[in-house]
């Protein structure tokens, strides 16, 4: 990798991370000024970025197929520019069904300008040379959360729901956009490495869609995604279910974020080459021993720490995983159109877990959701075997 591609991949590193704060994590981060002062709901309000997800997991295959026509630089750029000027409008709202609108339209940004286009296009430019390069991206975009909570917490205090939007807005616009913009001049320097550039073939994606190794792996995230959303989302109630006392909930719930870089720098060892079958097999064992802790716990912080490193490293890796074991289970032709019809499979599971896991808990509680994440873990484990026997 040359340096220009090199310094062009820590861009995209730094607009992802930016990206995801403005346009994933924006909700969580300023939740409480949201309910304070927009006089709506949470469960409205909550509609809104649900709509966001699943309009971004509708949208995937077709930013994918985008990329594969050589238009990923432009999607990065350009959908920067999209969000930064959703949230602008957003933070001016007076009606749900606006609120509602505009958080579709805000999905359709997440979809051309999150990890799916930006591993899709560095898979392009770089070739074989790519996992160094996502894994990078990975590192740095694994604080996003702990650069959004402390701004979000700040910015709804301080200037309230509506100015809390607009600081976010500017980071989409001040940081994002010219990230992605100069990250994609700087990779474009150098020669591309990756499959040619070529329009989708008509019915390549029909064909891989008749593999039943594209069905097992988009189970296998999908499961995985649905595991995590749902115990992400319900941390602080689960913990203190378990016994935890607030703060020690607080405490255990903020590490899982760390533990995701952790996991990924695991990954960066010299020497260190783990195949992707490997890495699918020992990360739903993580969960599983994840969801088993909060099981079994009763007030022993071990415990909680289990379930911390499991369920923070093993998410970490999934991210960088999906792309690199599609790949190489699927091939690289078509990839930006393949990768995003699978990436539908765990962005939707990510949309519908914080719903199905509310259902779980008002019918049989905090047991019954873990007794559902043990299953789905042990699900994907049971695929990632039957994956190995195919040879991944």
């Amino acid at each position: 990798m040359s340096r220009d591609e090199s310094r062009g991949v820590w861009l995209l590193a730094i607009g992802q991370t930016a990206g995801f704060a403005a346009l994933v994590y924006i909700f969580g981060a300023i939740l409480l000024s949201l309910e304070a002062g927009s006089g709506w709901s949470r469960a409205e309000l909550a509609l809104g970025p649900t709509l966001a997800l699943l309009t971004q997991a509708g949208l995937a295959p077709f930013s994918g197929r985008l990329v594969d026509g050589g238009h990923g630089g432009a999607l990065l750029g350009g959908a920067a520019l999209l969000g930064a000027l959703c949230l602008a409008l957003l933070s001016q709202v007076g009606h749900l069904a606006l609120w509602y609108a505009l958080w579709v339209v805000v999905g359709a940004a997440q979809a051309a300008s999150l990890y799916e286009t930006c591993f899709s296009f560095l898979l392009r430019r770089l070739g074989p040379e790519a996992r160094c390069a996502i894994i990078r991206v990975t590192l740095v975009a694994g604080f996003a959360s702990t650069f959004a909570f402390p701004l979000g917490a700040w910015a709804g205090e301080v200037l309230g729901w509506r100015g809390a939007i607009l600081v976010f807005a500017g980071v989409q616009a001040a940081v994002t956009l010219p990230a992605n913009l100069i990250g994609v001049r700087l990779l474009r320097r150098g020669a591309r490495r990756g499959a040619d550039l070529a329009q989708v073939r008509a019915g390549a994606v029909r064909g891989v869609l008749r593999r039943p190794e594209f069905w097992a792996l988009a189970l296998y995230f999908g499961l995985m995604m649905g595991n995590h959303m749902m115990l992400t989302t319900y941390a602080l109630p689960i913990l203190t279910d378990r016994g935890a006392a607030h703060a020690v909930a607080v405490l255990v719930a903020s590490t899982v974020g760390p533990m995701q870089v952790a996991g990924r720098l695991i990954l960066t060892l010299p020497g260190l080459r783990v195949r992707t079958g490997t890495l699918a097999r020992v990360i739903s064992l993580g969960m599983t021993g994840s969801s088993l802790a909060l099981l079994a716990a009763s007030g022993e912080p071990w415990l909680f720490a289990i379930y911390a490193v499991g369920q923070g490293a093993s998410i970490g890796v999934q991210s960088i995983l999906r792309p690199l074991i599609t790949a190489e289970a699927l091939g690289q032709d078509n990839f930006g159109a393949i990768s995003g019809a699978l990436a539908m499979a765990p962005l939707g599971a990510g949309a519908l877990a914080p719903f199905l896991g509310a259902l779980l808990i008002g019918a049989g509680g905090v047991t019954l959701l873990l007794a559902v994440t043990l299953a789905f873990a042990l699900m994907a484990f049971a695929i990632a075997l039957w994956l190995r026997a195919r040879g991944i």
